[in-house]
C-alpha cells in the first residue's frame, strides 16, 4: 500500500469508527455529566447560535419571558447580530456560546431561536471548557446540532425544549418550573384535550410496537441529526432511547433521512424509539407517496423494540422539555416516558 492509499484508508477508518458494529472497536462515549440546578433569581444567558431574528421585538419578548419565570437575563454580545441569514459570523456565534459557558454568573443558556447554522459552529466550540463548566442548555430544532455534539464530546445532559422567542404558554412555563426549579422526576404524558368527542382524538399517541425499554434519551430534529452522520459529533446510540421530530418535510425526505440513520448503523443499536410531531409533513400532490405512518412501520417496526409516535415533542405550541442524556423508562403501549434519575448535580 503506497502513502496515498494508506492516508485514504486511515481517513475512511476514522470516519466510520463511530459506526462500528457491536463487538468492533469504536470511540467510547464520555461519562455522563450533569449540570448544576437552576433556581429563581439565577442568571440565564440568551444566545443566538443559528438564524438571525428578523423582528427585534421578539428578543425583548424572550427576555421578558425569562424574567417572568423569575430569572435574571444576560444578553450575549451578538444576540441581535446578522450575517446573511445567520445571527452573526460563525466565530461570533461560537464565541458567544463559549463565553456564556465560561461565565461563572450564568447558570443556564437559552437559545433565542433555531433555524439554520448551528452545525457550522461545532468545530469552533471549546468542548474542554464546556466539560469544565457544565450548565443547562435549552433549545430545539436546529439546536439539535449543539445537543448532539456537546453530549457526544462531553457527556453533558442538555435540554430539548422551547426557544427564547417561542411561546411561553402555561404548559411550557409549567414544564420549565417543574423540571428546572422543582427538579421533578418528570413523567412525559400527552395532556388530554377537552372536547365534545365521545372518544378523544387530539394529542393521541400511536403504538408502533408495544413494550417497555430503559436507556438514556438522545435525539432531536431528524433533519439536523441525520446531517451529522459520519461526523464525530453524533452520539453513541447503543442502548439509547431515540426521540425524533421534524417540520415541513415531505414524507419522501423523512424516508431518506431514516434511511441515512439505518445505513449509518444507528437504528440497529437503539433500545427504544419515540417519535414526536412532524408538523406540516403531509404528502404533496403528484403520483403518490408513502405516509409517515407507513415509513415508520418500514424502518422502526422490524427493529423489534418498543416504539410509539405522537409525543408532545417538536414544532408545536405546547412541548415537553426533554433531557438529552437523561435516563428514562418508556412505555410504548401507554405512550409515555419518565425520568428514572435526577438530571442535575
Amino acid at each position: 500500500m503506497d502513502r496515498r492509499q494508506f492516508i485514504t484508508a486511515a481517513a475512511l477508518g476514522a470516519l466510520l469508527l463511530p459506526y462500528a458494529r457491536p463487538g468492533e472497536a469504536r470511540t467510547p462515549a464520555p461519562a455522563r455529566r450533569l449540570p448544576p440546578p437552576l433556581d429563581p433569581g439565577d442568571t440565564v444567558a440568551l444566545v443566538s447560535p443559528s438564524s438571525a431574528t428578523d423582528e427585534p421585538f421578539d428578543l425583548q419578548l424572550a427576555r421578558e419571558a425569562m424574567e417572568a419565570l423569575g430569572l435574571r437575563v444576560k444578553l450575549a454580545p451578538h444576540l441581535a447580530s446578522r450575517h446573511g441569514h445567520l445571527a452573526g459570523t460563525d466565530a461570533e456565534r461560537a464565541g458567544d456560546l463559549n463565553a456564556m459557558f465560561a461565565d461563572r454568573e450564568v447558570k443556564a443558556i437559552v437559545c433565542a431561536r433555531g433555524g439554520s447554522g448551528a452545525a457550522r459552529l461545532l468545530p469552533l466550540l471549546d468542548y474542554g471548557l464546556i466539560a469544565r463548566n457544565p450548565k443547562i442548555l435549552l433549545g430545539y430544532s436546529d439546536i439539535t446540532a449543539l445537543h448532539c455534539a456537546i453530549h457526544a464530546r462531553t457527556g453533558l445532559v442538555t435540554f430539548h425544549g422551547p426557544i427564547g422567542i417561542g411561546s411561553w404558554n402555561r404548559f411550557n412555563a409549567d414544564q420549565f418550573r417543574r423540571l428546572f426549579f422543582q427538579r421533578e422526576l418528570m413523567e412525559y404524558r400527552n395532556p388530554v384535550e377537552e372536547s365534545d368527542e365521545l372518544v378523544p382524538r387530539k394529542n393521541r399517541t400511536v403504538t408502533i410496537r408495544g413494550g417497555r425499554a430503559r436507556g438514556e434519551l438522545v435525539g432531536g430534529n431528524l433533519a439536523v441529526l441525520s446531517a451529522l452522520a459520519g461526523s464525530p459529533y453524533l452520539p453513541d446510540f447503543t442502548g439509547r432511547i431515540l426521540f425524533l421530530e421534524d417540520v415541513s418535510e415531505a414524507p419522501y425526505r423523512i424516508d431518506r433521512m431514516l434511511s441515512t440513520l439505518r445505513l449509518a448503523g444507528v437504528l440497529e443499536r437503539i433500545a427504544g424509539f419515540v417519535f414526536g410531531r412532524c408538523t406540516d409533513c403531509e404528502p404533496g400532490p403528484g403520483y403518490g407517496s408513502l405516509t409517515l405512518a407507513q415509513i415508520l412501520d418500514d424502518y422502526i417496526r422490524p427493529l423489534g423494540i418498543p416504539a410509539y409516535r405522537g409525543a408532545q415533542i417538536g414544532h408545536i405550541r405546547e412541548q415537553f422539555i426533554v433531557p438529552v442524556g437523561g435516563r428514562v423508562e418508556m412505555d410504548a403501549d401507554a405512550g409515555t416516558f419518565r425520568l428514572l434519575e435526577p438530571v442535575f448535580q
